[in-house]
């Protein structure tokens, strides 16, 4: 097994260990709630593990300064299984709200919930079935999460099971108003001057993603290695940046990935009518008729296959994706420099450029 593997491995079985026992608490309320928990399960397979391997380096950073880490301890993995526990949360909530059909190739919990209810052959309207159960599933994702994180937490030290809980409190209360800042921007952009759009989208994605996917989860593992506030400063300063990074090749692979990567059709941002850097740069070159085009057309979820190579032309011709790519860029060499002189342990540094790596050049 590679390196890299070996937290994805470890991660994977704990989120499989925790769920297997939370099926067995149901036996007795009949085959609606196997299903329903059937249906939570297959939320929490695959992925990347992304936010879980990035609190295991947290962790590794802080622990590595003081001499050999070893594996991780039962916390660890714990607190970083309940991340992916909770980010599989906010993914069927995020299907959810932006109308989407497919998540990772697959049917979106509140379409492979309405296909159950067809299936059964139940009475009602098979897809507010779907979407009113997609709620009560995210909500019992976010339950799951904190029941696995207090599992691990109760394993280790009331000083730094406090301030781990507290950094997870955080980033709950952040990606949640980050969602709501998402949401909201795509309706208020109309009231903003146009100059603002691309600050404001900046402000969606430090919320929404850089604090939520990189920064917290590594402030959540420092706090379990007992980080001192230096410590914690430059895993901050390099986790935010980072973040950005990763949420702007999000946004990028939004509108120009290839559905077979990403899984999730080509252009599916555009139909959404997320209001990103990318469609903010956009805006900013195009003239005042063009600009009203585009404005016409993102968020329209009828757009077909000609409509969208139009607007990925457009946003290329404009400078908009060059741009965003430069800002990319920015950000990685800005988070690699808070690395620099930092008391962390090299060899996790070293594994912390690795992750940044791959959460900025990606696919998928």
């Amino acid at each position: 097994m590679s390196p890299a593997a070996e937290p994805i491995e470890a991660i994977s079985q704990r989120v499989d260990m925790f769920v297997s026992a939370q099926q067995e608490t149901v036996t007795d309320a009949g085959p609606e709630a196997a299903r329903f928990i059937s249906a939570a399960a297959d939320a929490v397979t695959g992925g990347k593990r992304l936010r879980g391997r990035f609190c295991i380096a947290g962790w590794r950073a802080v622990e590595e300064a003081a001499g050999p880490a070893g594996s991780p301890p039962a916390p660890v993995i714990a607190a970083a299984a309940a991340l992916e526990v909770f980010h599989a949360a906010a993914l069927v909530h995020d299907d959810l709200i932006d109308n989407s059909d497919t998540r990772r190739g697959r049917p979106a919990a509140h379409r492979a919930l309405e296909a159950e209810h067809r299936g059964a052959g139940w009475f009602g309207d098979p897809d507010a079935f779907g979407r009113s159960s997609a709620i009560l599933l995210g909500d019992l994702l976010v339950a799951w999460s904190d029941d696995l994180l207090e599992e691990g937490l109760a394993e280790t030290s009331p000083e730094r099971a406090a301030a781990a809980r507290r950094q997870y409190a955080l980033m709950r209360r952040e990606v949640t108003l980050g969602q709501f800042l998402d949401v909201a921007e795509e309706s208020a952009f109309v009231t903003e001057p146009d100059d603002r759009h691309a600050e404001r989208a900046l402000r969606v994605a430090s919320f929404k993603s850089a604090r939520y996917s990189i920064q917290q989860p590594l402030a959540i593992g420092a706090a379990l290695a007992g980080a001192d506030a230096a410590q914690a400063a430059a895993l901050a300063a390099f986790g935010h940046p980072v973040g950005m990074a990763f949420q702007l090749r999000d946004d990028v692979l939004g509108v120009f990935g290839d559905e077979a990567a990403t899984g999730k059709p080509s252009g599916d941002d555009l139909r959404e009518g997320k209001r990103t850097v990318l469609i903010a740069y956009a805006r900013e070159a195009l003239a005042p008729n063009a600009r009203r085009i585009v404005d016409e057309l993102v968020g329209d979820p009828t757009l077909d296959a000609a409509q969208i190579a139009s607007l990925q032309q457009t946003i290329v011709d404009s400078g908009a994706l060059e741009r965003v790519e430069r800002l990319i860029a920015d950000y990685a060499r800005e988070a690699d420099r808070a690395l620099s002189g930092a008391r962390l342990g090299n060899a996790a540094v070293s594994e912390l450029r690795d992750l940044a790596r791959a959460a900025t050049v990606r696919t998928t």
